[in-house]
C-alpha cells in the first residue's frame, strides 16, 4: 500500500522536500512509516524520540495503524518564545 508522508520544519530541510510517497505493507503503523523514512534519510533518526505525528490531519500515536492512501505527517518539536 502507499501512504503520503508530509514533513515540516527541520524534517523537511533534512529530507530536501516536504512530501514523499512510501510503499509499505498492510498492517503498517506510523512507527513503521517513520522507520521506512529513516531508511531513505538516515539523518532523520535523531528526531525519532521527539517527533509528533498525524494521520489524515488528526494527531496520532506512533502505534496508530495506517491504510492505503493515508497521509502521515511528521512534525519536529516546536520551541520559541
Amino acid at each position: 500500500m502507499r501512504v503520503t508522508v508530509r514533513l515540516f520544519a527541520q524534517l523537511r530541510e533534512v529530507c530536501g522536500g516536504s512530501e514523499c510517497v512510501c510503499a509499505v505493507p498492510a498492517g503498517t503503523s506510523v512507527a513503521d512509516v517513520w522507520r521506512a523514512l529513516i531508511l531513505r534519510h538516515p539523518s532523520l533518526e535523531p528526531y525519532g524520540g521527539s517527533v509528533t505525528c498525524a494521520v489524515n490531519a488528526d494527531f496520532a500515536k506512533m502505534t496508530s495503524s495506517v491504510r492505503d492512501g493515508d497521509e502521515v505527517a511528521f512534525l519536529p518539536p516546536v520551541s520559541g518564545g
